[in-house]
């Protein structure tokens, strides 16, 4: 079945956080860019590969993204205004051909416990076709989406994300508890920066 290693990683990083007055992504999180909370997920994370999907700001989200890891992979959604559906389309249309499945993080969210990671895995490689967070009963993020749903990812518009896809799987979606409330906390405003 999926090893570790078949798995790939995607950081949503597209959007303009326009909430937040702009710049989200860059905005100092403990000393560094919000960003990198996200990266340092995704890198501890069981897979081969990190994608950064870049879209407003792209030159300097992809500076800050390279400065984490210069081994990380990026790729532009040119049409990042629609949403995250776009962002979403960009990056599965970049991941390694033998991917088995596909962690999708969001840029915003730098506080993601790292180990759940692993058991979201393991969900989808033992035969779920994706997988989630969920603590005190709420689902969070990142979700793990199997291979057999990109194609459905591929034709996603909007800016629903995969929700449709994983409300549309109900009793099938795995759900992976997680240790505390990192799934669920995201940046939207600057005050969110002092939570």
């Amino acid at each position: 079945m999926a090893t570790g290693e078949s798995f790939a990683a995607l950081v949503l990083a597209a959007g303009s956080g326009s909430r937040f007055g702009g710049g989200k992504l860059l905005a100092d999180w403990r000393g560094a860019p919000l960003l990198h909370g996200a990266l340092a997920a995704a890198r501890a994370a069981p897979v081969g590969s990190v994608t950064v999907v870049t879209g407003a700001d792209a030159a300097a989200v992809e500076a800050a993204a390279r400065a984490f890891d210069p081994e990380v992979r990026v790729v532009h959604a040119p049409d990042h205004a629609e949403g995250m559906a776009a962002s979403l389309r960009a990056g599965v249309a970049a991941l390694p051909g033998d991917a088995a499945g596909v962690f999708v993080f969001l840029g915003d969210m730098p506080r993601v416990p790292h180990a759940v990671l692993a058991a979201l895995a393991r969900a989808v490689a033992e035969g779920a076709p994706a997988a989630a967070p969920v603590f005190g009963g709420v689902r969070g993020n990142p979700v793990v989406l199997s291979r057999s749903l990109l194609p459905q990812v591929a034709a996603l518009k909007g800016d629903a994300g995969a929700r449709p896809i994983l409300k549309a799987l109900g009793e099938r979606l795995a759900r992976v508890e997680a240790p505390d409330d990192g799934i669920l906390f995201d940046v939207d405003a600057p005050a969110d920066l002092g939570r």
